[in-house]
């Protein structure tokens, strides 16, 4: 019987990976909201603190990736999660969150650099184009069903349906971690064989990134993008139940509506804009995500239901098209080092030097 091949299995792991993440993603902050009874102003506070883990895994990954290799590092922050989403019901008190919630988000942190790393090993040229094209719709139509099933579970009003939906998180990062162990990585053994002999210092390390002001440019520029990026699953959820009365059970069909909507509008939002400098095209990526934001804060003086939840579902609409565009296009600063290739995330793989590949995705 003929295994699978290695861009199948990747995108297998893929949506299981994303299936599971939707399905927690946006209820992150009620689910311990409801199974410890705290406030959810406290909830944040202790969630954000701990989220700063994932300053730690990021950098620890890069360096991880560059000894033992980006299929090892990706493997073993799926197994990190998956254990800390196990704990999550166990949650009894701000202490035991905290930990719970760092060692998930030091996992997460690791995530950028060695999936990245990961790519970049298994897939050359248009290969790779084709793959972190077919990744990215595959994931979005993954957290969307898990939005919708974490939606329908919800309705449900029961406590237990919480604790099973972090539970099937749990269980969706080790089922994707055992599918990419399976994957082979070209030259692995020449790589093992290397490391065995003894490591060699990737030249220049973090100094060589630090010395990149264009390349840092880009970093700066994609702070306040990243922040945007995570109002929808972790300021949404809390905004939309507690100040404008949605029902729970409509915050993972909000999220499926931002999932699929990137899945079916990317590639036709980017063949549209493609004709556009690429500081125009992330400019109006920014403000589209400021009307989105501005039609949210402007829904809380919204007294009627109907209209409330139309304003909503119109805002999230905005958001996802700010996400189409901002996803897409480099700026034009950095035209001069991008290959030809249709995707910010492939520049970056491709534009940075092999021997210190990791080191440079974690900064972006």
């Amino acid at each position: 019987m003929t295994r699978p091949s290695t861009q199948v299995r990747y995108m297998a792991g893929m949506v299981v990976d994303a299936t599971g993440s939707g399905m927690y993603l946006p209820l992150s902050l009620l689910f311990f909201h409801h199974v410890t009874g705290l406030p959810i102003e406290r909830v944040g506070v202790i969630m954000t603190a701990a989220a700063l883990f994932s300053l730690v895994g990021n950098p620890v990954a890069g360096v991880l990736v560059d000894r033992f290799g980006a299929r090892a590092v990706v493997v073993g922050g799926y197994l990190v999660r998956a254990a800390g989403f196990a704990t999550y019901p166990l949650v009894d008190s701000p202490l035991t969150m905290f930990l719970a919630v760092a060692l998930v988000a030091f996992g997460d942190g690791s995530y950028p650099p060695s999936i990245q790393s990961f790519v970049a090993a298994i897939a050359r040229g248009a290969d790779r184009d084709r793959l972190l094209a077919a990744q990215r719709s595959l994931r979005n139509a993954g957290l969307g069903a898990g939005g919708l099933i974490a939606g329908a579970a919800l309705g449900l009003g029961s406590g237990a349906a919480y604790r099973v939906i972090v539970l099937v998180s749990a269980a969706a990062f080790v089922g994707a971690a055992l599918i990419l162990r399976t994957i082979p990585v070209p030259g692995g053994q020449a790589r093992t064989a290397e490391r065995a002999a003894g490591p060699a210092r990737p030249s220049g390390g973090y100094r060589l990134v630090l010395r990149d002001r264009t390349f840092l440019a880009l970093t700066l520029q994609n702070v306040p993008t990243a922040f945007g990026y995570m109002v929808l699953s972790v300021a949404l959820p809390v905004y939309v139940t507690q100040e404008l009365g949605v029902p729970a059970s409509l915050v993972g069909v909000l999220y499926a509506v931002n999932t699929v909507g990137i899945a079916l509008l990317q590639i036709p939002v980017t063949r549209r804009l493609i004709r556009y400098r690429r500081t125009r095209t992330v400019a109006t990526g920014a403000a589209t995500f400021a009307a989105s934001f501005a039609v949210f804060a402007l829904l809380a003086g919204v007294t009627v239901q109907s209209v409330a939840l139309a304003g909503v579902f119109a805002a999230t609409a905005l958001f996802t098209l700010g996400r189409c565009c901002t996803a897409r296009r480099c700026p034009r600063s950095c035209r001069a080092r991008l290959p030809r290739r249709p995707t910010a995330g492939t520049w970056r793989s491709t534009s940075s030097p092999g021997r210190s590949r990791s080191r440079w995705l974690r900064r972006c």
